[in-house]
């Protein structure tokens, strides 16, 4: 009777390993590219192999370095460094495309190293995965992956353990009867299995072990919302006022280079242009207004109001849609609003209404409730002044390309592992432009910069890898 219940699990998980989708043949350089790649490149490539992350998607790799020798790769994937250095044109290209930013130098990678890395990528890119793609904000996709397979895989084990519970029950049975022993009436069901103590103890674990998983997981992800990119109350195009009119960042922005935030602008500072553009070159008054009225501002007379705050929602009506109202006939050349005049007059003001009103703000005036983007968890300490003035970081660098963006949207993953690769490459400028601190503080860096032993100082050399720089 052991020698059958051993053969019995003996069978149940090698089916479980055959089934496992982890597990299912794979080759050992495919399995060592797999740890390679975590521990020398998930910092920076996405690991769906299609998507970009701080660095590009890695999938089709191969073929965007076709035209060059296989060594060429190699040296690439090693030191991307040198190879700029040594004017590849591959290399350079690539190293303009991505901003200038810095790539891990991997001077220990072998030659089969680098190819096993590169099966694990071919591997992932080409796997079929059951995932539904939806359009993203500029440009990108939101991707919902529905992992059916391994729904089918636990159906499945389910089904062969009910199976296996019924032919051990038999098979008693039979050694019972030959033994001599009484046997029991009927074999053992399906129901007394699903019943059973066993099973039930058994379901009990898996359902902790996996509300286990989604908690830390869900933690993890807090404030992780790359692309997210939410419908503000307000239409405002970054592409228009940082791209086109070259605004500089921190004059809306200015707490970026003296405090903890960078601070969302108030309406004034909307003001010190808008006083005087008054329309819009795509939405006209539509949008404008709602700045007008949040703040109190009377576009006709180019006066503030006075009393704003106190002031009825009939009153700020008749300012507003006169002031809407008068723009449609100057733009038509009538007298008098038409059918379309007065529909446009009410659409505006119910969007007006509809912006600056929320659950918790009825009124109409007062701050613009604009939707928050980038959102760090409490426990994560994060100085913009620190970056900004000290570390002389360009905003693009975490915000990405904002002078291209026409809806504002999360441009990093802004994940505890992006924030270590940043602090591994980035170099403390204060060494060089005559920081005194810096001179002062890191003597032996100090020194070693002007004797020409290291060519630059990184964040990580001065501690930027603290874990209470962060989190205290």
């Amino acid at each position: 009777m052991y020698s059958l219940r051993s053969g019995l699990v003996y069978l149940f998980f090698s089916l479980f390993l055959l089934m496992s989708n982890d597990m299912i043949a794979q080759d050992a350089s495919v399995a060592e590219g797999k740890t390679l790649f975590k521990a020398k490149c998930a910092q920076c490539h996405n690991r769906n192999m299609r998507d970009k992350l701080t660095g590009p998607a890695l999938g089709g790799l191969e073929d965007r370095w076709a035209d060059y020798e296989r060594e060429d790769l190699y040296n690439w994937i090693r030191n991307s460094q040198a190879l700029i250095a040594a004017g590849h044109p591959r290399a350079t290209q690539l190293y303009a495309e991505w901003d200038n930013v810095l790539m891990n130098a991997n001077t220990d990678l072998t030659d089969e190293n680098i190819e096993s890395i590169l099966a694990y990528v071919d591997e992932q890119f080409n796997k079929v995965d059951d995932i539904t793609e939806t359009p993203g904000p500029n440009g990108g996709t939101n991707k919902a992956g529905s992992n059916s397979i391994f729904w089918w895989m636990i159906g499945g084990l389910a089904l062969l353990a009910l199976i296996l519970a019924q032919i051990m029950g038999t098979l008693k049975n039979v050694v019972s009867a030959k033994e001599g022993r009484q046997t029991e009436a009927q074999p053992v069901g399906m129901l007394d299995v699903i019943g059973s103590k066993s099973l039930i103890g058994i379901l009990l674990f898996g359902l902790v072990v996996f509300l286990g998983y989604k908690t830390v997981n869900s933690a993890i992800e807090v404030g992780r919302q790359q692309d997210y990119a939410p419908e503000q109350p307000i239409k405002f195009s970054h592409k228009l006022h940082a791209g086109e009119q070259q605004i500089d960042c921190q004059y809306c922005h200015d707490g970026a280079r003296r405090s903890k935030h960078s601070v969302i602008p108030a309406a004034n500072t909307c003001m010190n242009c808008h006083k005087a553009i008054e329309k819009g070159s795509e939405y006209g008054t539509a949008e404008l207004t709602k700045i007008f009225a949040s703040i109190g501002f009377n576009p006709m007379t180019d006066k503030y109001i006075e009393d704003y705050e106190s002031m009825p929602e009939d009153s700020i009506y008749a300012i507003y849609s006169k002031w809407i109202g008068n723009n449609y006939l100057e733009e038509k050349g009538i007298e008098d609003l038409d059918d379309d005049g007065e529909e446009l007059v009410e659409e505006q003001w119910n969007g007006i209404k509809e912006s600056l009103t929320t659950d918790v703000k009825t009124s109409i005036q007062g701050a613009i409730p604009w939707v928050r983007i980038h959102n760090l968890p409490d426990h994560v300490y994060f100085s913009h002044a620190q970056h900004v003035t000290a570390g002389e970081i360009e905003c693009q660098a975490c915000h990405g390309k904002v002078e291209e963006m026409e809806v504002l949207a999360q441009h990093s993953p802004l994940s505890m592992g992006w924030c270590i690769n940043c602090h591994r490459q980035t170099e403390v400028k204060g060494f060089k432009n005559g920081n005194e601190y810096y001179a002062n503080t890191y003597k032996k860096y100090h020194d070693a910069l002007q004797d020409g032993e290291m060519t630059k100082v990184t964040v990580d050399q001065i501690g930027g890898l603290e874990c209470q720089k962060c989190h205290y």
